[in-house]
């Protein structure tokens, strides 16, 4: 890492890191509540820092075009996915980010391997792709509600007991592959507490115009609480790799959690550090002719460069 802020974010992160190898206990080992300390008044200057830095080094990433970015977001309903993609993301050129929502999965995608739907949307060099849920349904949804797994058209012997374990190890391998080919996996559990579920549902039926994002089949889900409290942390457990690390951040506030994820993705950008490309000699000395052709097209009275001598006077130019 280049920057020197990189290490103060580095140690702003690494609480909410899983280390590789670790068994977690999401009640246990993270606190939705946790806030390291800051007060929100505090927040919409820090989140504002994280948005610029996510703006400067998305545009070396794309100039560059060597790495890409893979951010993956998982939350129970009603932590704040939406929300913090449109705030952490408000800054960066969109022509160089794609967002994917995963729903039930189609019949042309349930006749394909369980990956398929996933590997179609990833990111191109030069690009974060933001998976809003990810290719880990597979071991959350699916595991909770079996009967998904039935739907999969699997073969019988695909569907023994260690189906679970299986799969731990194929998205294991697969982000390896990824990773190793260029593409870096970055992955954000946003940690809500069952009691800010509770709020935020009542929220959206007491505000019409937040009605339209409240389905009874959330409150279903929320009666399977554990069995969710316990798919998220045997996946925490499983697949936090070195080489792809999840992120546990804390989600009862929201200004918080757009902090921590600004923060875990920049420091994902930065690790990389991707430079402008040198343009060369010889496509140096085109440009000079070029820029030599431009200011002798100058109006009378204008200055050859504008941008050149704004420079000069310490002006900045739009």
């Amino acid at each position: 890492m280049s920057d020197e802020r990189a290490e103060r974010i580095a140690d702003f992160i690494e609480p909410l890191r899983v280390a590789p190898g670790s068994e977690v206990r999401l009640e246990r080992d993270f606190d939705p509540r946790y806030k390291a300390g800051l007060k929100k008044r505090d927040g919409a200057e820090l989140l504002r820092t994280g948005v610029s830095l996510l703006a400067e080094y998305q545009d070396r990433l794309a100039a560059q075009d060597t790495y890409g970015v893979l951010l993956c977001l998982q939350a129970i309903d009603a932590g704040g996915k939406d929300g913090t993609i449109r705030h952490v993301m408000s800054g960066v050129n969109p022509q160089g980010v794609r967002v994917s929502s995963f729903k039930v999965p189609s019949a042309e995608e349930l006749d394909h391997d369980y990956l398929w739907r996933y590997a179609r949307r990833l990111p191109a060099r030069g690009e974060i792709a933001i998976f809003n849920r990810s290719h880990y349904e597979e071991v959350l949804v699916v595991r909770v509600h079996p009967e998904n797994l039935v739907r999969q058209k699997l073969p019988p012997e695909a569907c023994g007991p260690d189906v679970w374990d299986r799969r731990y190890r194929e998205i294991n391998r697969w982000e390896r592959y990824l990773t190793d080919n260029g593409f870096k996996v970055v992955k954000i559990f946003l940690n809500l507490s069952k009691e800010e579920q509770r709020v935020r549902f009542l929220k959206r039926i007491d505000q019409p115009e937040k009605n339209w994002k409240f389905s009874a089949a959330d409150v279903r889900e929320r009666a399977r609480w554990d069995d969710y409290q316990n798919a998220f942390s045997a996946m925490l457990s499983a697949t936090s790799t070195a080489w792809a690390p999840w992120y546990v951040v804390p989600a009862d506030r929201k200004w918080f959690a757009r902090i921590c994820s600004a923060a875990v993705l920049a420091h994902t950008l930065m690790d990389i550090d991707p430079q402008y490309p040198d343009v060369g000699e010889e496509a140096r000395k085109a440009l000079l002719v070029i820029r030599r052709e431009l200011e002798r097209e100058a109006l009378d009275g204008a200055p050859a460069d504008p941008y050149a001598a704004s420079r000069r006077h310490g002006k900045k130019r739009g």
